[in-house]
């Protein structure tokens, strides 16, 4: 029997295997997962998870039906811990080994600690549903002291959230501004207003120096020598791909497993998707790519080469303080902005990003449908190209693995 083995069961990984099974994959499909959870939706977490306007039914992202119909084995609960040097066997935290003949890793990427909190009551960080469901217990209680680390959008998400909750909320970003590689200074600095709108002190151009506290934190301290009381801590301050367990394959790593434009590895039997691959030289950490990588990368792995490759435009959606920011495009420092539409004052807007008389990106606050069109534009001017004609494969047609001895 042919095995195509999918390691990482959130977004991407579900995704790929709806992909194996949509191009004509019929061998066994193995889908291994380190969470004890089936796939679900993380990006309501800092939102209307947190607040309790969602319970975890809603988070699902399939039903038994479709379960059913993937044909699927799955291994949750299960962390992967190596690879060998042909791309074949999986080592797994058990000790058990599994035999593949093509392989997607979805693994991820975990959210980035601060040093010297480990054992720190009051830390968290919110990347999974277990952080999740621990933040809101924490948030439960009365009005609290919460210190959001970090102004990216984990941690403008999640500090609106608290705020909305009745919460005494501070951010602290180490930049000038937040979102200011993201957006740009202009942009960046219209964000930052929403912090001010929505009652939240915003504090820039300063880093943490430490938490103090003897069992739970209860102050954190600034790089310039600040104190800020604090009852709860939000750590928000990036996310790691998850490769340690490929340490000593034959995958080249770094920042993320190595993949081509067609997310396809140095190894032809394995792709990568999602958070913890870096295609052609980026790694984006952004619903879109791990939703539209997994039918690029399925039809290489069935393939057993590269015929297509991945060119997704870039998109983001953040909810804050009542407010929908959308981006998609790739901006650059130098890049020109243009208003096209309503006004920054007035708070809703949608403005374009130009370089060289070419429009690079757009962003839009509380502006959908304008948006949604100038996406879609930008998107046809910078993808001209269609895919590769692919006719469906068996699974038959993967190389098996040759028997032992």
């Amino acid at each position: 029997m042919r095995t195509v083995t999918v390691v990482g069961a959130s977004l991407a990984g579900l995704y790929a295997a709806r992909e194996l099974r949509a191009q004509g994959f019929d061998g066994r499909l193995v889908i291994v997962g380190e969470e004890p959870h089936p796939p679900y939706d993380r990006p309501p977490l800092s939102k209307d998870f947190l607040t309790g306007r969602i319970d975890e039914e809603q988070l699902a992202l399939s039903d038994p039906e479709e379960k059913a119909e993937l044909d699927a084995e799955w291994l949750l609960g299960t962390r992967a811990r190596g690879l060998d040097a042909r791309g074949r066997t999986l080592l797994l935290e058990n000790g058990r080994t599994h035999v593949t003949d093509g392989l997607v890793i979805a693994t991820g990427a975990s959210a980035r600690r601060l040093p010297g909190t480990d054992g720190l009551a009051g830390v968290h960080t919110l990347r999974t549903l277990d952080d999740a469901r621990a933040l809101r217990a924490a948030l439960a209680g009365g009005g609290l002291r919460v210190v959001v680390i970090g102004g990216g959008f984990i941690g403008a998400e999640t500090a609106s959230s608290c705020a909305s909750l009745g919460h005494e909320v501070t951010v602290v970003e180490a930049a000038p501004l937040p979102l200011l590689p993201q957006l740009g200074p202009e942009m960046a600095a219209v964000c930052a207003a929403l912090h001010r709108r929505g009652g939240t002190e915003l504090i820039t151009g300063t880093g943490v120096a430490r938490l103090n506290g003897r069992e739970s934190v209860t102050e954190v301290e600034l790089a310039d020598g600040r104190t800020l009381p604090a009852d709860l801590v939000v750590v928000g301050i990036g996310a790691v791909p998850n490769t340690g367990w490929l340490a000593g394959s034959a995958l080249p790593l770094s920042d993320g497993v190595l993949c081509d434009d067609g997310c396809v590895t140095a190894l032809p039997q394995v792709v990568a998707v999602g958070d913890v691959a870096r295609v052609g030289g980026l790694r984006a950490e952004h619903w879109t790519s791990a939703t539209e990588q997994p039918a690029v990368a399925v039809r290489n792995l069935l393939a057993g080469r590269t015929v297509d490759s991945a060119r997704p435009l870039p998109y983001f959606w953040s909810d804050q303080y009542g407010a929908r920011i959308q981006f998609a495009g790739r901006h650059r420092e130098g890049d020109d902005v243009r208003v096209v539409e309503g006004s920054t004052a007035e708070g809703g807007f949608l403005c374009m990003y130009e370089r060289e008389g070419r429009t690079t990106a757009v962003l839009a606050v509380d502006r959908p449908r304008p948006f949604m069109r100038a996406r879609r534009e930008l998107s046809s001017a910078q993808s001209p190209d269609l895919p590769l004609p692919f006719r469906p494969v068996r699974a038959e047609s993967l190389a098996p693995v040759p028997e032992p001895g």
